[in-house]
Order: C-alpha cells, then sequence, then structure tokens
C-alpha cells in the first residue's frame, strides 16, 4: 500500500513508535526490506539517496521501488533521501515518490531554507510530503568519512528556537535533526543529545524528528529517541554490512574448485538483510 510520508509518520506519532527508513539501491535490499516489513506487520519506509546513483540509476530503481510499494501488504512510503538538486527532486516525484527529502544543511540557513520551501512548493504538485535538515552530522553528511562522529569539528547539532522558525517558514512534513549520530561505522560510540530531540518537538508543536546515522547505535539509545519524540530512523549501512558479510560466508562454505554462482552469493545477501532489518524494525517499533 503505497503511502506518503506525511500518513506514515502519523501511524509512528499514535504508537508512539519510529518507522525505520532503509535504503534500497539494489533488488536485492527491497525485497530483504518488504518481505521483513510483511512477515512483522509494519510501515516501513523505501528509499533511495542520490549518493547510490553510481551504483543504480533512480531511473531503473526508482519504478521498481514504487510498483512493489503498491503491491505490499503493509503501508510504504517511497522517499528519496538527500536529494541535493532540484533536478533530481523533481525526478523522484515524477517517478512517483510519495516523499522526498532536500539536504541543504550544508549551507547557510537562509539558502537552505529558500531552497527546501521551492522543494514543498514542487512536492505539493503530486501530493508528495518534504523533509528538511537543519544542523549538521558533518563530513559524513552525503555519507562520506571515517565515522568517528564525536571529534568532528563540522558537526552542528541543531538549534530548537531556530528549528522553531524554520518549521513555520518552510511547510515541511518532517525535520531531520543533529544530536549526535554519524553516517556509516562508527568508530567510536556517538554522544547523544536527547534534549535537542525534545526541544525541537516542543518549539516546532511536534514536528517529527528524523534520526539520520541509526546504523550501529545501541538498542538502548534508539528507545531513548523514540522517547524524545524521534518516527524515522535512517538505517542502512549495518544493513549492507550484513549482506557483504553473509556472502564473505557463503565463499568460505565452498570446497575448492568449486563454481561460484553469483545467483547463489545475492540469495545469501538478501536473507541476511532480511532478517537484519527485521531486527531493527523492532527495535524501532519497541517490539524487544
Amino acid at each position: 500500500m503505497l503511502v506518503t510520508l506525511k500518513e506514515i509518520l502519523a501511524i509512528a506519532e499514535e504508537k508512539k513508535i519510529a518507522v525505520g527508513a532503509f535504503n534500497t539501491p539494489s533488488l536485492e535490499s527491497l525485497r530483504a526490506i518488504l518481505l521483513a516489513a510483511e512477515e512483522l506487520s509494519l510501515p516501513v519506509i523505501i528509499q533511495f539517496a542520490q549518493c547510490h546513483e553510481p551504483w543504480i540509476p533512480l531511473s531503473v530503481i526508482g519504478k521498481i521501488m514504487v510498483a512493489h510499494a503498491k503491491e505490499a501488504k503493509v503501508p510504504v512510503c517511497v522517499h528519496l533521501d538527500h536529494g541535493e538538486t532540484f533536478d533530481y527532486l523533481q525526478q523522484a516525484l515524477d517517478i512517483g515518490f510519495t516523499g522526498i527529502m532536500y539536504d541543504g544543511s550544508t549551507l547557510s540557513y537562509e539558502e537552505n531554507l529558500a531552497n527546501t520551501k521551492k522543494a514543498v512548493e514542487m512536492a505539493a504538485k503530486t501530493g508528495a510530503s518534504v523533509e528538511a535538515e537543519l544542523g549538521s552530522m558533518g563530513k559524513r553528511e552525503s555519507g562520506a568519512g571515517d565515522g568517528s562522529g564525536e571529534d568532528d569539528d563540522t558537526k552542528i547539532y541543531t538549534d530548537p528556537v531556530q528549528a522553531k522558525q524554520f518549521v513555520k517558514d518552510s511547510g515541511i512534513d518532517a525535520l531531520a535533526c543533529s544530536f549526535g549520530t554519524t553516517h556509516g561505522i562508527y568508530l567510536t560510540k556517538p554522544r547523544l543529545d536527547f534534549d535537542v530531540v525534545r526541544n525541537v518537538r516542543r518549539e516546532t508543536g511536534d514536528i517529527p524528528v528524523v534520526m539520520h546515522g541509526g546504523s550501529g547505535v545501541e538498542r538502548e539509545d534508539f528507545h531513548a529517541a523514540i522517547r524524545a519524540g524521534v518516527r524515522k530512523v535512517n538505517y542502512f549501512t549495518y544493513m549492507d554490512k550484513s549482506g557483504g558479510t553473509a556472502c564473505a560466508d557463503y565463499l568460505k562454505t565452498l570446497k575448492e574448485g568449486e563454481p561460484i554462482f553469483f545467483s547463489s552469493i545475492i540469495m545469501e545477501a538478501e536473507k541476511a538483510m532480511k532478517e537484519n532489518v527485521k531486527e531493527a524494525m523492532k527495535t524501532f517499533a519497541l517490539m524487544d
């Protein structure tokens, strides 16, 4: 069942949980996520980031994502993650995405706001919802960097008072906040400031807060973030890693000289990613 970002976040708000948002830069990852969601009967967000374009074009995987979302037995939002240009946002909207994120977090406040307002106007023409970001998770903002996180002097925590004005002036449906997480593999334990989340919710009139850099965060910290008001958790790196590990483990089971079949490898990856996603979904839904 295809729904908008605003609709799926309303479900999360009603249940006081977070909806998992998982990137799908392959058919195997897409199947793993939707199968996991259907087995658990949980709503889910499938998304594609502009930085994944070298892996598979949005023009190819995007149409497949929308088609699978329409056929799913659970509510599914098809969302663009970290859209950096208006042309790319429009491409996603034309394909049928029901949510887009404009990422102007590395720009000045004024430029970020102006561009976000334009993204909202674009999305309104198709009925899609908009997520934006205020603050910055630092060097890994676009998915590149070392994951050390806490010592990154480019990280800027979201200012709740500034967020109030940003949400009011932009008309967005969800706000990605910087409160200590980092994209990619964590090399050190992140220092999370849940007061940022609570204060953003209070100042903005309860805008749904989005947590980026969700992979690698401990279960207790996820639960604390959700209790503070996080309603969408972006999760990809550790799901992707689980698939890679499964492939490596499978290859170790082959006897010397035994043929290696690509189809067998990707089946192992899909199974591992599905189990990893199920555990993440249960954590976000406070099922454990």
